[in-house]
């Protein structure tokens, strides 16, 4: 049977891709980080390792040992983490060394190349999960009003802006003037940020960067968003069409139709 290695950070999204591999007659096995992965993902996998965050050498080493060559890299591992829990061996030493910067996406793909070196290809996160990338369109009953629709295409700009500098990738904006914009704290924490500020009203967009590489660091949203939205007040989420992992479509969007908050892809 052929074997799918998965790179496990927080969230639901690991538990969601080793199901749907499962399906396609895949075996995973799964790298987990402590204190980030959740224990959850135990049963959905073959096989879960758990290593720190900075032992990369243990990480190929267990690949090798399974003879993995195809892994995919999915869930959430935030600069926060990295900062408090990262415990460094002489390889990931000599690769943060070798880096020019250490912003999110340059140190994904460092691992990511680091990977292939070694002949373990990475996959883009979203191979199993095509049917949860929406297409263009309003989700929900309530379409935004055209004052809305203003903010959307001006926090559309915003964000990419901040995107391509590999800051973050939403934006909080209320009457054209940018509210709260994410950095390390994530997208939930900036929603939340912009409802403290900026009161009832708002508008949240979230947007992938301009030359995204699927593999990793691919925007999502789900059930703890909405929630957020609903707390800080915002009456829109315009996230960004075939770039956007939706997880929970449906009790999401039926959460939104209930408080009337619009849902766009554009």
């Amino acid at each position: 049977m052929e074997r799918l290695g998965l790179i496990a950070g927080s969230g639901q999204f690991p538990i969601i891709v080793a199901d749907e591999a499962k399906k396609q007659g895949l075996e995973t096995i799964a790298i987990g980080f402590n204190k980030i992965t959740s224990p959850d993902l135990q049963p959905h996998v073959n096989k879960l390792c758990w290593i720190d965050i900075g032992n990369f050498s243990k990480l190929i080493k267990e690949f090798k040992s399974e003879k993995i060559n195809k892994a995919i890299m999915v869930g959430h591992v935030g600069h926060v983490n990295i900062l408090r829990e990262i415990r460094l061996d002489l390889r990931t030493l000599r690769l943060l060394k070798n880096m020019v910067n250490k912003k999110a996406d340059s140190v994904l793909r460092a691992v990511a190349d680091e990977l292939e070196k070694e002949g373990i290809e990475i996959l883009d996160s979203t191979t199993y999960l095509s049917s949860l990338l929406p297409p263009p369109g309003v989700m929900t009953k309530r379409k935004p009003t055209k004052k809305e629709t203003k903010d959307i295409h001006f926090g559309f700009e915003i964000a990419k802006g901040i995107a391509g500098l590999d800051i973050g990738q939403t934006v909080v904006v209320k009457d054209k003037t940018v509210v709260a914009v994410e950095a390390m704290e994530g997208t939930d924490e900036t929603i939340k940020r912009g409802g403290r500020i900026g009161g009832k009203g708002m508008v949240v967009v979230k947007v992938s960067k301009p030359q995204q590489d699927m593999r990793f660091d691919v925007p999502v949203i789900g059930l703890r968003t909405i929630e957020c939205l609903k707390d800080a007040g915002a009456t829109v989420m315009a996230i960004e069409s075939g770039k956007t992992i939706f997880f929970d479509q449906e009790a999401v969007i039926n959460e939104a139709n209930k408080d009337k908050i619009s849902l766009v892809s554009v």
